[in-house]
């Protein structure tokens, strides 16, 4: 084996150790070390494997700021203003984007260089049975680095469509340049690939450890989780039949994408969501949910305690988590700054619109009880079927609105009240409770970069004991993927593989039961339940809709609208609020553009920056750019 030098590997690889610290790497950056020593050391060994972890994303603050999904989607949008405190990503949402545009998380040279990583242990991690180190672990290993190794080229793919690919590849270092100068490789091809890796590697890795500190490596649920949503997205318009792409080819004339629709992909997609279903239930995972004093559901703390509870305190929907994620960031920009916070992370008006009524219908729907104008003359309450637990004031159980609510966001579902900050709300607990107050010039509206600049804070996936002042923020899971999110994956590929199948209303509905809202079903509406046409464009209509007020602000509603190919309308044109200029109710309760998207048809796809167009010929620039 060529003697390479851990040194200049780590510096070529830009390791930053997020998964755990490193105590080696902190003393000994400088010292020169072979490869074999690294793997002659079963800590140093460990050190490695945990900078094969370090690019799994941050869901939580990560998804927001970093990778921005959240901020290209139309979930959350930030302060216009915090563009000049490095919020590279506000300037994409509105269109300024080109293929020098730089992105935080630099995927296209940053994954493969962990995909290598993980190929550079697989190659040479050996037991070490003087140090405790059995053949057992190294197998794990291996297959934790088959699976992370799967999941990057997942990342990739999902980000930039074809890419070059070679899985098994370890570049010597006496390499010849034009060898490494490849294209891509087909999206089906790698997609393919991927499926067949990581249900190969579901097979050998445990399901879950017995030692807490392994929390976060890799699990044969993991492998589920990634091949479940990986093969979603594969099914979708985006890739699925896409004539758009027609014409986007490698240099020698070979589709990067198949313009053929091919209706098996979904029941392939559906299959391994149900696989994935089964085989988490089998182990112990459910939906998180908390019951009222009546011994029903509780959909406040049900759908507020899933983001806070970690997984050893018995969130049992929790299938793929980072054991530490950035909530203290999130908390802080999200918290209004008349009480300490950055004040200016925001929800839209679309995303607001988006959630049902009490009685579970869409604000617009016939017999919904929406009201937008106008105030409220007392206060609202939760008491269905048995009320909640949950409490914003002290002795107050269930309270949702103080009388003088704006109408808009009185009789709302749970989640909405779980998910949204807005003017008026009571905010915050025990004696520094108090009222929201966004009238422009009012505590939390001082007209500055460090405001909600259309009406609203991001309330889900906050804690509600956070104090910006102090720095307490609770921990809590940075779910990568959950239980609740397969349901809908489920039945979205049920419904484009075999409409009319009761699976599909079955788990939809258990998510509507958990949120507090009627469920569906094509007999006859009543109290319990809303008719729904049984046909499959309805079901694809109302699951949708689902998944916009479920999944809200989790990092997912902007690949939904990539792979559904509707973010070419839904993300162009007017994003509206209220007033952030009105020093009134009169002023500020009114529907106002703040912002202009643009998203052309490249949108779709990350460029390749033109730099490695230049250096390597044999790549093609993504769709449309």
């Amino acid at each position: 084996m060529k003697n390479v030098y851990i040194r200049s590997i780590f510096l070529f690889l830009g390791l930053t150790l997020s998964y755990s610290c490193s105590d080696y790497l902190d003393k000994e950056s400088d010292t020169e070390l072979s490869l074999d020593g690294v793997f002659q050391s079963k800590a140093r060994t460990e050190q490695w494997l945990a900078g094969c972890y370090s690019m799994i994303p941050d869901p939580i603050w990560g998804t927001t700021r970093n990778l921005g999904w959240e901020i290209l989607g139309d979930d959350i949008t930030p302060s216009e203003r915090w563009r000049n405190y490095g919020w590279d990503v506000i300037p994409l949402a509105l269109g300024n984007w080109t293929t020098n545009t730089p992105w935080s998380p630099g995927y296209w040279s940053g994954l493969p260089q962990k995909i290598r990583q993980c190929n550079i242990l697989m190659k040479n991690v050996k037991a070490l049975p003087d140090q405790q180190f059995s053949q057992d672990e190294v197998n794990t290993m291996i297959a934790e680095c088959r699976f992370l190794r799967a999941y990057y080229y997942a990342l990739l793919v999902n980000t930039y469509g074809p890419v070059p690919f070679n899985p098994e590849e370890i570049t010597p270092t006496d390499f010849n340049l034009p060898d490494l100068l490849v294209g891509q490789t087909p999206f089906d091809e790698i997609v393919s690939w991927i499926d067949k890796e990581l249900d190969d590697v579901s097979k050998i890795l445990p399901a879950s450890y017995p030692d807490a500190r392994k929390y976060g490596r890799a699990t044969s649920i993991m492998c589920k989780a990634v091949r479940a949503r990986m093969l979603l997205f594969a099914a979708s318009p985006l890739v699925n039949g896409n004539t758009d792409y027609a014409n986007h080819k490698t240099r020698d004339g070979k589709n990067l994408f198949s313009t053929t629709y091919d209706v098996n992909k979904w029941k392939i997609a559906s299959d391994a969501s149900k696989d994935l279903i089964q085989s988490a239930e089998a182990v112990g995972h459910k939906l998180y949910v908390e019951y009222n004093a009546a011994g029903k559901i509780d959909p406040f703390m049900s759908c507020q305690n899933l983001f806070l509870r970690e997984a050893d305190k018995g969130n049992t929907e929790v299938l793929f988590a980072r054991p530490s994620s950035d909530y203290s960031a999130y908390d802080r920009h999200s918290a209004p700054s008349g009480s300490g916070g950055n004040g200016g992370l925001g929800v839209t008006q679309s995303l607001v619109d988006a959630f049902f009524t009490a009685n579970g219908l869409p604000i617009n729907a016939t017999g919904s009880g929406y009201v937008e104008n106008g105030f409220s003359s007392e206060e609202g309450y939760w008491t269905t079927n048995g009320g909640t637990k949950w409490k914003e004031v002290a002795n107050h159980e269930g309270q949702v609105t103080l009388a003088g609510t704006y109408n808009m966001y009185c009789n709302r579902e749970p989640r909405f009240y779980l998910a949204v900050n807005f003017n008026g709300q009571w905010y915050g607990k025990a004696e520094k409770a108090r009222k929201l107050e966004f009238f422009n010039g009012q505590k939390d509206n001082n007209n500055t970069h460090d405001a909600p600049q259309n009406g609203y804070l991001v309330r889900k996936r906050t804690d509600p004991a956070r104090d910006p002042v102090t720095g307490f923020y609770t921990p809590r899971p940075g779910m990568v993927y959950r239980l609740g999110e397969v349901y809908l994956n489920y039945a979205e590929a049920l419904n484009e593989s075999d409409p009319g199948n009761v699976d599909i209303l079955i788990y939809l509905n258990k998510i509507r039961e958990r949120a507090g809202v009627r469920t569906y079903t094509t007999a006859g509406t009543d109290a319990n339940n809303i008719h729904v046409d049984n046909n499959q464009s309805k079901i694809r209509e109302i699951i949708r809709m689902e998944r916009r007020v479920e999944l809200c602000t989790e990092g997912i509603r902007y690949d939904d609208l990539r792979r559904w190919k509707l973010a070419e309308t839904t993300l162009n044109g007017s994003a509206y609020g209220m007033n952030f200029f009105g020093k009134n109710a009169t002023d500020f309760y009114k529907r106002t553009a703040y912002q202009t998207r643009v998203y052309r048809k490249a949108f779709y796809w990350f460029p390749v920056y033109l730099d490695e167009i230049d250096k390597n010929p044999n790549l093609i620039q993504a769709p449309f750019w």
